[in-house]
């Protein structure tokens, strides 16, 4: 019988393998389930997103315990969706806590990957609508020490600074992708980096324009021109310059318009 396990019912003829002794003396660095998709409502910028999350929760399994409970992993997001409880940041951190406390383990790595909409107004219509970003929070570590980091892919556009140079008229320019790798202490909320990301850009994008919106976009993105060096060496200079940020990462890559290749750099903290 496991007698670790406070959910395992007294008296029960139903033998707990899983909580069973092994002998092979291998621990099992992470374990778990992966590719859980379940529906949850992601709190963003003060208001309450449907989204659907897939998750991968997982923890440390010592060498002498069998198995691990993978039934309580689904235990767990089933009570979530159930309560409609919003979920954040800080609410992923909490449940990772949570998970480690419900599995009796002493480390563990909890992932959820999500489409984040942001509502936007155009520049010069105000015409408001929907951006879509691709978010994925990860939280590892130890009970009550685990540390969040957010990966974030913002799309944005950049514009050549030698096209714009050497040409009579006109410019190339082309979509780009900003993907963040950041761990902040407090936590930053993705609203925050997104709008970081799209400062540094030539430009950022809107799901709708009007003519004079679109006139703007384009002078805008003119007027600021960056190469891929450009782009990156602005975003990192913002992500140091923040005392928040204790690790980051980021790439970017330009989706050349005149190639059949992408531009790509990527720079990460000390």
């Amino acid at each position: 019988m496991n007698t670790r396990d406070p959910h395992f019912a007294v008296g029960s003829s139903m033998v707990d393998v899983q909580g069973s002794l092994d002998t092979r003396n291998i621990a099992i660095g992470l374990v778990g389930v992966k590719g859980v998709r379940i529906p949850l409502v992601w709190r963003a910028g003060g208001w309450n997103q449907p989204a659907v999350g897939e998750f991968t929760m997982s923890v440390a399994l010592p060498a002498d315990q069998k198995g691990t409970h993978m039934s309580r992993f689904m235990a767990m997001l089933e009570e979530h969706s159930v309560s409609g409880e919003g979920l954040d940041v800080s609410g992923l951190v909490a449940m990772h806590g949570q998970m480690l406390e419900r599995l009796q383990a002493g480390r563990g790595r909890l992932e959820v990957a999500l489409t984040l909409f942001v509502r936007k107004a155009a520049p010069v219509s105000g015409v408001q609508s929907l951006m879509d970003y691709q978010l994925k929070v990860v939280v590892e570590g130890e009970a009550g020490s685990a540390g969040a980091q957010l990966q974030l892919v913002v799309p944005v556009t950049s514009l050549c600074p030698c096209s714009k140079t050497i040409s009579e008229y006109g410019a190339h320019n082309q979509r780009s992708h900003v993907t963040l790798w950041v761990e902040a202490s407090p936590a930053i909320e993705p609203q925050e980096l997104i709008r970081l990301a799209e400062d540094e850009a030539s430009c950022e994008l809107y799901g709708v324009l009007k003519r004079a919106d679109e006139k703007y976009v384009t002078e805008r993105a003119y007027d600021n021109p960056k190469f891929v060096e450009d782009l990156i060496r602005d975003v990192a200079a913002r992500l140091s310059n923040d005392a928040r940020i204790t690790r980051y990462a980021v790439e970017v890559e330009n989706f050349e318009s005149i190639h059949n290749h992408s531009a790509w750099a990527r720079i990460e903290s000390a």
